[in-house]
């Protein structure tokens, strides 16, 4: 009543205002999750679902609606189960198990999303496929990684989450936003909590390119750091190993982006035991650990093999006891908030969200 003061209100009218208000009060707490996350869609393909579930738990919302599933001629088919128009849309796709199978879905997701009116396209790629084949070092050698790049523009892609590239210029290998994530905080604390004399550890980069990614874990925990100089043949076959630092009566702390084969460091390993450390630990972002990566590891002086969830890992723990698991789903639920949001995400470079 409009031309009343509160006061000259009826009795009724007063009382059945302070109930909405109560009811409005009870409601709240129940929409709140909703309300401070309007307008987003996460959706997951087929390589790492676990990790997309664990992301949208964080953000307290659910995992969007999506089929996925192959003709009989094994062309994949994707059904994008609800509305995106209009949406801040996020797929979560791993670059692993069944690389190329994994990629195209990502690829025919994203196009889905975009010609079905999604405002923005964000494609979460934990491990980047094809991130090793990022040069062209010897003779009619491809730039895969700058094809994948293309590729995920192509389809519509407006901006990239991932995590510890194989070579951070790949992000110049794209024209759209992308946002490299570090496991390193993660890895940092992993160590003050797990290794009880990191004081006296010191870090090893198994190869030459990884120098600068150990030389800021050891600054960042006050030790030294040590590399070693391979040389390949071919592929995925170490040729020789020199060991440049002093390793003696230290515990090893082996860091690097991926492990594939787990030969380099199994070697260095080796390696670093007879050069007298007395405990070799490996530090990994992607363990991809195919063939006979798992024999290996189980046959190496580890004292444990350390991996990030940025590709599953469950099976490969069973198989080995000496691999541990480190979680990194905050980190990418942090990300697709702060993105969603327009914050900054520089603060994941060197924190881990709680």
């Amino acid at each position: 009543m409009p031309g009343l003061s509160v006061a000259a209100r009826p009795k009724s009218v007063q009382h059945l205002e302070e109930d909405t208000d109560k009811q409005s009060q009870q409601e709240e707490p129940a929409t709140t999750l909703r309300s401070r996350m309007p307008n987003i869609k996460v959706f997951s393909g087929t390589s790492h679902p676990d990790l997309a579930q664990r992301i949208v738990d964080r953000l307290g919302i659910d995992l969007g609606k999506v089929v996925t599933k192959k003709f009989s001629n094994l062309e994949t088919c994707v059904e994008i189960g609800e509305s995106v128009r209009g949406e801040d849309v996020y797929i979560v796709q791993s670059g692993c198990g069944e690389v190329n199978d994994n990629l195209m879905e990502l690829l025919i997701m994203i196009n889905a999303c975009k010609i079905a009116s999604a405002s923005r396209v964000t494609a979460v790629i934990p491990c980047y496929p094809y991130a090793r084949q990022d040069k062209k070092d010897k003779s009619r050698a491809p730039i895969s990684a700058k094809l994948v790049a293309n590729m995920l523009s192509v389809a519509g892609t407006d901006h990239i989450i991932t995590m510890d590239l194989h070579a951070s210029q790949i992000q110049g290998f794209f024209d759209i936003p992308v946002d490299n994530l570090y496991a390193e905080p993660a890895v940092l604390k992993w160590i003050k909590e797990n290794i009880s004399e990191w004081r006296n550890s010191i870090i090893v980069s198994p190869d030459a390119g990884g120098a600068k990614r150990v030389t800021s874990i050891a600054d960042r925990l006050n030790v030294e750091f040590a590399l070693i100089h391979k040389e390949r043949k071919k592929a995925n076959e170490v040729d020789s190993m020199v060991l440049v630092g002093d390793v003696k009566d230290r515990v090893a702390i082996l860091v690097d982006d991926m492990a594939d084969t787990c030969g380099t460091i199994c070697h260095a390993a080796e390696k670093l035991t007879t050069a007298g450390a007395t405990k070799v630990y490996a530090i990994l972002t992607h363990g991809i650990f195919s063939g006979p990566a798992i024999s290996r590891i189980n046959n190496a002086g580890f004292e444990a093999v350390v991996v990030t969830n940025t590709i599953p890992q469950d099976a490969h723990m069973k198989d080995c006891s000496k691999v541990q698991c480190i979680d990194v789903s905050m980190m990418f639920a942090e990300a697709v908030r702060r993105t969603h949001n327009g914050e900054s995400v520089s603060y994941l470079f060197s924190n881990v969200p709680y």
